[in-house]
């Protein structure tokens, strides 16, 4: 009977404090929704200026409409969780107020802790997506990004700061469904409003690492900690390099950090943040995090495979052909591609023109020697057509002998040397035969060409083996491209050249034909926003990159990236013991090439929120054979829940690993992830197409920054032995887990009696 009313108590108090975060939401939202009245009327105002027909007007009018227009956007998203925390902390030592409504004092008051252990708590402040003020411009709720928030992630009960409770508040819409307490300062009886301080919970961290995954990734706001909140409220200038195990949240934290660099100095990164992602596959499981952060729009993700405008890597290489297309090699290769492709096809092996009256004529050794002298300049090969074209004319100038005519007399010699230029260029057969003999060639047609074996051999003499040739070559055959083509693609661009693209035309706005404008602005000048819009589509440099999963980039990806950040500050996140590149220390030198000499700044992530314990000493079984010496992450829970092993010696693998997943399903509330070796991909989605879309299969190379409730590893040998880098891509598939993992082997894997694979025992 005591018991129960304990547990009555308990939820009496859980009910009335979940009644106060209600009330204090309910606030909000009424806040809010004037806000959005206020920008509405903005919004009407603007288009009532855009009336009166004066180029003040319209300019006023579009900036006007830009700054409402994103107000209200951002006003009408409602989040499932808009308001997400609280602190509670002590007086601090001066009465200073930031631009947010909060105090900034750091430190409690000399006075704040009376010498009886009791203390009042001098301020709440509520952590939301973005800042909302009262009407008095007092704070509702402070933006996470904002100075004033950072004691709800790095408070700890070791440095607590002002902090006494830290509370996570769990809604949905506009309904508050739970808190979550943690007490910072567990000596201390504070009180609030007279009444002694509530806590309710067994911990926010605890609370948020138990929700059920999706198919997409949950930001973290909520639950940053101490180390992971140091990383992105770092300052941007330099490169901050970033390390850390799986389950330490890098992707996470690099997303938060491209939202608070935004929120910190909109200005600087106008130009835009990057963020490279391994696959397409954590791009879709990444990209709702930004705009469920405040922020859209000045950050995109793209995949390593998507950052060639107009091409998307749908093919897979064998890890022999990709690690001949990663390698710092193929740049020798390629440049001699380049030139080698221009004299492909149907090449004219004379050149003849007429000119002042006679027949000209060059042949072919005259031709190769210009052609030679052509190709010694430093500029990309597109762009050495006009110093072509211009030793072309040279030649021909001088067999037609009209430089003898006028040697005293300088300005009669250069007005007959345009004349005879003018003559010659405006000639069909000079025009054909410089398109025929030196035509402008694409990234595409290249590749291409490489894809002859012989053609292909005398580009990679001393560079390549023949065997690295004869698989080069078949793979470039293919219609497809891989994520390593797009890389090639990338360095031949930059080594061919393109052409200045004419300007295109802007679309006409209907305001252009308001009565009177025309003597008034016979061009409008195109609006800030439609100037953002057009750099934003035209963009190949940003004012901020950010790798995730950098260990994996191959050193001509590393070149790719690159150039896309070559006035940029940098945030590198990645891992040493996920690497799936065979040649780590090849990359590494890439990297720092593409880094520059920057500054760095290093961090390191210690501590492993997604696998339990009893997951995450498994898989250091892998890491001790991949990475003698490296230390795993720490986890910080434990399910009681030991992974599961079966044994499939002779029997049905297929059916053995769908009982694996139906079962997994009626365990866990989220995904089941299935990771097979590359080449079982999509032998595995055929055995799993009926169990719905909480189940997915993906390739070893795929999973990299997924998680799942749930997850079946299919053969670890297979892993482990389809690339050098195996062991390391075995790692991440066994860390994929939050709750509960199944190893299911075959006789590959030389399982014990008790079903456990050679490489994961003792």
């Amino acid at each position: 009977m005591a018991a129960q009313e304990a547990d009555r108590g308990v939820d009496t108090i859980r009910d009335r404090e979940i009644g106060i975060e209600q009330d204090h939401l309910d606030q909000v939202y009424r806040r809010l929704e004037e806000k959005i009245h206020e920008a509405e009327f903005l919004m009407n105002d603007a288009a009532q200026r855009g009336q009166v027909g004066t180029p003040g007007a319209l300019a006023e009018r579009d900036a006007q409409v830009f700054r409402a227009g994103i107000h209200l956007n951002r006003l009408n998203n409602e989040y499932e969780d808009f308001l997400f925390g609280r602190i509670d902390l002590l007086h601090g030592k001066d009465g200073k107020k930031g631009p947010d409504g909060a105090y900034t004092s750091v430190e409690p008051a000399d006075d704040a802790v009376r010498a009886d252990g009791t203390a009042d708590i001098g301020e709440t402040l509520h952590i939301g997506r973005i800042g909302v003020l009262d009407s008095d411009y007092a704070p509702l709720v402070i933006d996470w990004r904002a100075p004033a928030a950072a004691p709800f992630y790095r408070s700890t009960p070791v440095e607590p700061g002002r902090v006494v409770r830290r509370r996570v508040i769990r809604s949905r819409g506009r309904k508050v469904l739970g808190v979550e307490d943690d007490l910072m300062r567990p000596e201390l009886k504070a009180r609030l409003g007279g009444e002694d301080l509530a806590v309710v919970g067994d911990g926010a961290l605890m609370a948020a690492l138990g929700q059920a995954r999706s198919h997409t990734m949950r930001d973290i706001v909520s639950s940053i900690q101490a180390e992971q909140d140091l990383v992105i409220r770092a300052p941007a200038a330099s490169v901050t390099y970033v390390e850390g195990g799986p389950g330490t949240g890098k992707t996470a934290v690099a997303l938060h950090r491209a939202a608070y660099l935004l929120y910190q100095d909109r200005r600087r990164y106008a130009g835009g943040i990057l963020i490279v992602s391994p696959t397409p596959l954590l791009v879709a499981y990444t990209e709702g995090v930004l705009p469920s952060l405040g922020e859209e729009g000045q950050v995109a993700i793209r995949a390593v495979g998507s950052l060639v405008d107009g091409v998307e890597a749908t093919a897979y290489d064998e890890p022999a052909v990709a690690r001949v297309k990663g390698s710092s090699r193929m740049r020798a290769v390629l440049r001699k591609a380049v030139r080698g492709a221009l004299e492909l096809g149907e090449a004219p092996e004379r050149l003849r023109v007429v000119a002042f009256g006679r027949r000209l004529e060059l042949e072919g050794d005259e031709l190769a020697r210009i052609r030679h002298a052509a190709l010694s300049g430093t500029a990309p090969v597109n762009l050495l057509r006009p110093r072509a074209r211009k030793l072309l004319l040279d030649a021909l100038y001088a067999r037609s002998g009209a430089a003898s005519r006028h040697p005293g007399d300088p300005e009669l010699a250069a007005e007959l040397r345009s004349s005879f230029d003018e003559d010659v260029t405006s000639e069909d057969s000079f025009i054909d035969f410089l398109n025929a003999w030196w035509p402008e060639l694409t990234p595409r047609r290249v590749l291409t060409a490489m894809a002859d074996e012989k053609r292909l051999g005398r580009w990679a003499r001393r560079v390549l083996n023949p065997g690295e040739v004869r698989r080069l070559a078949r793979s470039l055959r293919r219609e497809e491209l891989s994520v390593h083509d797009v890389a090639l693609l990338d360095e031949l661009q930059t080594l061919l050249g393109a052409p200045a693209r004419p300007r295109r035309k802007r679309e006409l706005d209907p305001l252009d034909q308001l009565t009177g404008l025309e003597e008034l602005m016979p061009v409008r000048e195109e609006t800030q926003r439609e100037r953002a819009e057009r750099l934003a589509q035209e963009r190949t440099e940003y004012a901020h990159v950010i790798v995730d999963e950098a260990q994996d980039l191959t050193p001509m990806q590393w070149r790719m990236v690159g150039r896309r950040g070559r006035h940029a500050t940098w945030t590198v996140v990645g891992d040493p013991a996920q690497s799936s590149w065979s040649v780590p220390d090849e990359a590494a030198e890439a990297r720092d090439e593409a880094l520059g000499t920057r500054p760095r700044r290093r961090f390191e992530l210690t501590v492993n929120y997604r696998n339990p314990a009893e997951i995450a000493e498994l898989a250091a079984k892998v890491l001790a054979l991949a990475m003698p010496g490296m230390e795993a992450p720490r986890a910080v829970r434990s399910t009681g829940v030991e992974p599961r092993f079966v044994a499939v010696r002779d029997g049905d693998l297929a059916g053995a690993v769908r009982e694996e997943a139906r079962r997994l399903l009626d365990r866990v509330d989220g995904t089941v992830g299935v990771v097979v070796a590359m080449n079982r991909r999509q032998q595995a989605a055929r055995w799993l197409a009926d169990l719905g879309d909480r189940v997915v299969a993906l390739g070893s190379l795929e999973a990299k920054g997924l998680e799942y409730d749930a997850t079946v590893v299919v053969s670890p040998a297979e892993i482990a032995d389809e690339s050098p880098a195996g062991l390391r891509v075995l790692y991440v598939a066994l860390t994929r887990a939050t709750q509960q993992l199944t190893v299911v082997s075959g006789r590959r894997d030389e399982p014990d009696g008790h079903g456990v694979p050679d490489l994961l025992r003792d």
